[in-house]
């Protein structure tokens, strides 16, 4: 099992560089920007379809540095009713797929997207409960009339190229929780899976191994974000979880972002990547730094220290005490 980074927090420095820094740590994968809310600050993702040199002078840089590409990555929203922005975002993705295919990446991180919650409406409705009746019915609009249609396409293109295509379950999108995720896999294609972020299960209150049992069973994590949250009970208590105070405001919040570590401890961690193990995962642990009360690079380090303590390095051996 990998240590990875997202290198988004890093778009600042040239590729070079960063590349340099997080091999120096001990990291052994990347996960690149090439769209979206990642943006594509390492690798423009239209000249590296069209320029087979700067394809190879991109494997060269991960030959030099001992690292590997976990995924590209290109988080946006295909489903947005503004036809232009859903355009814009299914041609970042159908074109990321292309471009991990050219470079022998099997993985593209993304969202589900959201819809409208009718036709005719110009703004994305995350629908979280089934009354009054109407947010019954935009919900089954948004699945059956945008989602499925669309991601079916989407996923024969996946196929086409040989790419998984990882969602990561966000609020906010379509697919936010596990048995969200498994319907739109199992009504597309197995290319469809997840990008499992714990972050966004801590604070909806979702067991997270539990969860990575359940999506295990059925082979539907394709990648893997190393993220922690913390919840603020005091908050909390008064507010619930649902809080729409802005993320630099830490003292008012009920849950924070937080670097690995600074949530869940070190136990709990060698339990996700211990789970992990036993639903067959054993790609990367992608480092997603989004704690606002530490910088990056010291978030990122106290991060990969948790986790080098945490991963296997080696295949389980026999149980020969079994036999």
């Amino acid at each position: 099992m990998d240590i990875g980074v997202l290198t988004v927090p890093f778009g600042g420095e040239s590729i070079e560089d960063a590349f340099a820094y997080l091999s120096g740590l001990g990291v052994d994968a990347v996960e690149l920007g090439v769209g979206g809310f990642p943006g594509e600050d390492h690798v423009d993702r239209e000249a590296s379809l069209d320029d087979e040199s700067r394809r190879a002078a991109l494997a060269d840089l991960l030959e030099t540095h001992d690292l590997r590409v976990s995924a590209l990555a290109t988080h946006n929203n295909p489903l947005h009713p503004d036809e232009d922005r859903a355009g814009d975002a299914d041609r970042e993705l159908r074109e990321a797929i292309e471009l991990a295919d050219r470079l022998g990446v099997d993985t593209v991180t993304c969202f589900s997207g959201l819809p409208a919650g009718a036709p005719g409406d110009s703004t994305p409705n995350w629908v979280t409960a089934p009354w009054p009746t109407e947010h019954a019915e935009a919900h089954e609009y948004q699945w059956d009339e945008v989602a499925i249609p669309y991601w079916s396409d989407l996923a024969e293109h996946a196929d086409a190229h040989g790419v998984d295509v990882a969602i990561e379950m966000h609020p906010n999108m379509l697919v936010y929780e596990p048995t969200g995720m498994l319907a739109l896999r199992e009504a597309t294609n197995e290319r469809v899976g997840a990008n499992f972020d714990p972050s966004h299960l801590y604070w909806q209150g979702i067991d997270v191994t539990e969860a990575i049992r359940f999506l295990g069973e059925h082979d539907a994590i394709h990648h893997v974000h190393a993220k922690d949250t913390k919840v603020y009970e005091s908050n909390a208590r008064v507010k619930g979880v649902l809080d729409t105070t802005d993320y630099t405001e830490e003292p008012d919040r009920s849950w924070l972002f937080r670097s690995i570590g600074y949530g869940h401890g070190e136990a709990h961690w060698k339990d996700v990547v211990s789970t992990l193990r036993m639903v067959g995962y054993e790609g990367a642990l992608s480092i997603e730094h989004e704690d606002s009360l530490t910088s990056p690079r010291e978030g990122l380090e106290k991060a990969v220290d948790v986790l080098q303590r945490a991963v296997f390095e080696t295949r389980p051996g026999d149980a020969y005490w079994a036999e």
